[in-house]
């Protein structure tokens, strides 16, 4: 039986209907603002990491990793050959699901693959060894690799032509690990022009060898958005660095690195438009000073900034 509805009830009824409707744009609004808010977080596809070596705070891999993970980053890269416990690292990457995208030769400084002493040169090449085969334990894609360095007993010519020689030893291991080596520019006298760094990177002729563009490493002596445009797709990974030349001028060369991410003179918005260039959705892993939590959480806030400027 269908219940007549009172006057009272009908009134009732009608006020809930209107105060719902008179609701809705707000409510609508405040959905678009979320929307908003949430696509701002997100603009870039760039994905957040640092080195293991900058956790100041904790002291197993376990908590050093729950620290990461709450501060925000997605990530940490390691450095291999190293004495850390492979398992220890594995279960913490486990439990809290931070990845670990890419692993940092640790040796090529000392045994780096254009010294005159081939004995030298081999001791790199099995640090490299290392450095893939750990990757691939870990679950990353990428090695970093100083690929040499020129000095007054070491051409320019010369190490050009080494190193090449010596990476194509590895090269089929990269390819059965399918990790790839990602060359990285950094003050070693060498492949000092974008021009040049593609060219490296291009003779090799293999899938496997691409760049690890550091930003701040380029701003002595260039910038770094001409370097991005320039090596394209080449690009595994990015390095986050500042750079001052006020300090470097006033203080010496080194000290130009003495500065918070932001207050350089990495123009971040000119970066970030060439990285948009290329199509670039990669990791991007600060490489600065690291400290405890909340520098660690301060580094990450400037992270967030870089990326949505």
């Amino acid at each position: 039986m269908k219940k007549n509805v009172t006057r009272r009830e009908f009134v009732l009824k009608s006020s809930q209907i209107c105060s719902a409707l008179s609701l809705s744009p707000f409510i609508h609004i405040s959905a678009i603002s979320a929307g908003l808010n949430s696509s701002l977080k997100n603009k870039r596809n760039i994905k957040k990491s640092l080195k293991f070596g900058m956790v100041e705070e904790g002291t197993s891999i376990l908590e050093k990793f729950k620290l990461l993970k709450e501060l925000g980053y997605d990530g940490v890269e390691l450095d291999s050959p190293s004495d850390l416990d492979q398992d220890e690292v594995l279960a913490a990457k486990k439990e809290t699901g931070l990845e670990i995208p890419g692993i940092i030769d640790s040796v090529h400084w000392k045994f780096h693959l254009t010294d005159p002493d081939p004995a030298v040169r081999a001791k790199g090449i099995e640090g490299l060894k290392t450095a893939l085969n750990d990757c691939k334990r870990f679950g990353g894609t990428t090695v970093l690799l100083v690929p040499g360095v020129v000095n007054k007993d070491v051409s320019y010519e010369s190490a050009y032509k080494t190193s090449q020689e010596e990476i194509r030893k590895v090269l089929p291991l990269a390819e059965e690990l399918d990790i790839k080596i990602a060359i990285e520019n950094v003050w070693n006298n060498f492949l000092l022009s974008p021009l040049e760094a593609a060219r490296y990177v291009d003779e090799l002729d293999s899938p496997m060898i691409g760049w690890y563009m550091d930003v701040g490493n380029v701003v002595r002596y260039g910038w770094p958005e001409h370097w991005i445009r320039t090596l394209g797709k080449r690009i595994l990974k990015m390095d986050i660095k500042e750079y001052s030349r006020e300090k470097q001028e006033k203080e010496g060369i080194w000290k130009g690195f003495d500065v918070n991410l932001l207050e350089g003179d990495c123009n971040w918005p000119a970066v970030m438009a060439a990285v948009d260039e290329i199509g670039y959705t990669g990791w991007g892993s600060a490489e600065v000073p690291g400290g405890k939590r909340d520098r660690l959480k301060d580094i990450s806030d400037r992270m967030d900034k870089i990326f949505n400027s």
